[in-house]
């Protein structure tokens, strides 16, 4: 019994539980219809999105296009690719051609018909890529700024007067040759400038011709200048040149006369006897006297002043036989003069002179046969002829 009940039940459950799986079933299907459509409605959706923003995305694409080909349109109307030309960093102006513009700096700024020009001087010019108003390129503009910029070199002859470097030193004379060179180069201090090289040494041996000695003191150098030299400035600097030239034609006379005048050092630079004439000179054989005459005779009035010949120290100052009255002056270096014959004595013994200084009068004591000097230089006590350094033109 309970058997058969167990059988029952079995079938009885299993057909409740056939009953809820086909109930399940139904149940499913409409759900899961209905997770179908709202995946369909999702997938509508983000198409519908996407779509939205594509074509959102082609609407900006087509405007910013449409905007840069506009830009692109302003751009090329108003601005155009050009080369912004500057020197030493400064942008003179703008061109459309480089290399013809070039061609037109070297046709028309660094060529010159001008003879005087010996080259046109300009730092480099560079040229930048860039874009700009159009309005802004202007080659003639540009080029008239660069002739602006430029500058004429002019190629003169130097006609000048030549000072030797005397500063060289011993390290100088080591040197390497180049330097050594320059260490003998000349300096001029005045000159003319000529355009000409053959005018230049036409003025150069006139100059050499009328001075003399200190003529070979002019040379020629060939320089490069920035301005051109003209007619009047030529003529100032022959004046300044020549007028240097006299001065030191006469310094190199004033100099030969102090080296004429000088003995063992001494210059004598003062005659004894101012305006006098020689009565009678150094070596002379004459009646009023038994030996050979020891000095030269200056004769003046009586009572000319008579000067020291040089700086010194009187040594005697009184009278001497066949001098009369005499003053004698030690100059050192073994140089002493004598002046005899004197009407009046202005110095004594130990008295210190310089040149010019009065020391007596002319007169006609002694072994005299009228008013003159007796005048002697010796040298080491030995008389010589005083007409070697003083009355040499006389």
């Amino acid at each position: 019994m309970i058997i058969i009940l167990n059988k029952q039940s079995r079938k009885q459950s299993a057909k409740l539980k056939g009953i809820k799986e086909i109930k399940s079933e139904e149940e499913e299907v409409p759900r899961q219809r209905l997770k179908n459509k709202i995946r369909i409605a999702q997938k509508n959706r983000a198409y519908r999105t996407t779509r939205k923003f594509i074509v959102k995305t082609a609407k900006t694409m087509q405007i910013m296009l449409i905007a840069s080909a506009l830009v692109f349109i302003f751009i090329n109307v108003r601005y155009k690719a050009a080369y912004a030309v500057t020197i030493d960093g400064e942008t003179i102006g703008y061109v459309s051609n480089k290399e013809e513009f070039q061609e037109q700096i070297n046709a028309n700024v660094l060529t010159t018909d001008d003879e005087k020009v010996a080259f046109v001087s300009l730092d480099t010019v560079e040229y930048n890529e860039t874009y700009v108003a159009k309005t802004l390129i202007n080659e003639d503009e540009t080029l008239d700024e660069i002739k602006d910029k430029a500058q004429n070199i002019y190629r003169v002859y130097e006609v000048g007067i030549i000072v030797e470097d005397n500063n060289s030193t011993e390290e100088d004379e080591s040197s390497n040759d180049s330097e050594k060179s320059n260490a003998s180069e000349v300096e001029s201090k005045t000159a003319v400038y000529f355009v000409t090289e053959e005018e230049a040494q036409a003025y150069a041996d006139t100059l050499k011709s009328e001075y003399g000695e200190v003529g070979n003191n002019i040379a020629i150098t060939t320089l490069y200048i920035e301005n051109e030299i003209s007619e009047d400035a030529i003529k100032e600097a022959k004046a300044q040149i020549e007028s240097e030239l006299q001065a030191q034609e006469e310094a190199l006379e004033k100099q030969k006369e102090i080296e004429a005048r000088t003995v063992n050092g001494i210059y004598l630079a003062c005659l004894p006897v101012q305006g006098g004439t020689i009565s009678s000179r150094f070596g002379a054989v004459e009646s009023i006297r038994n030996h050979v005459h020891g000095g030269l005779d200056i004769a003046a009035a009586y009572g000319t002043p008579i000067y020291a010949a040089a700086d010194g120290t009187v040594i005697y100052s009184g009278w001497m036989s066949g001098y009369g009255y005499l003053v004698k002056i030690d100059h050192g270096n073994g140089i002493q003069t004598y002046y005899g014959h004197c009407s009046k004595l202005y110095v004594s013994v130990g008295t210190k002179v310089t040149a010019g200084t009065k020391i007596a009068a002319v007169g006609s004591t002694g072994n005299s046969t009228g008013n003159h000097c007796h005048f002697e230089v010796r040298i080491n006590g030995v008389a010589v002829n005083p007409q070697k350094y003083l009355y040499r033109s006389y």
